[in-house]
């Protein structure tokens, strides 16, 4: 599984927009500079995500965007979700370079295993949701390297 980085801005951008949660619409050059994403990006991220439910907007002065679902209530794994449904089944690590003509079809020792490691991953993004991510903010003072 790979997460792209318009997953990581997405994640990021919902984990601002939860941390003010309630008080009003924030703007988007804040965002962007709170979690160091380049404002073209966070534009086209915002919009998708606004079509998802999850954020909505409000023009003018006093606009911006405000999280509209419960951050108890937003799994990362929704975000990713939304954003390109990355969490599809997995392909084989070993045929990367060769989608169409993996030398192994059906014979891979190594398939159960990368299964297994997708799961475990889609298991922790399904399980983990933003206001878990806020807890660890707000308790540790932990800032993300992604």
């Amino acid at each position: 599984m790979l997460v792209t980085q318009k997953n990581q801005y997405a994640l990021r951008a919902i984990f601002e927009l939860a941390k003010y949660k309630g008080q009003g619409p924030v703007k988007i050059y804040e965002i962007a500079e709170a979690q160091n994403i380049p404002l073209r990006f966070l534009e086209v991220i915002l919009s998708r995500l606004k079509r998802s439910g999850i954020v909505e907007s409000k023009r003018g002065y006093t606009g911006g965007y405000k999280l509209i679902r419960d951050p108890m209530e937003i799994t990362v794994a929704d975000i990713f979700r939304f954003m390109d449904e990355s969490l599809g089944p997995i392909e084989c690590v070993a045929c990367v370079s060769e989608k169409s003509n993996c030398p192994y079809q059906g014979q891979c020792a190594f398939f159960p295993m990368w299964q297994k490691v997708q799961d475990a991953i889609r298991d922790v993004f399904d399980k983990t949701t933003i206001h878990d991510l806020l807890e660890v903010d707000n308790s540790e003072g932990v800032h993300c390297c992604m």
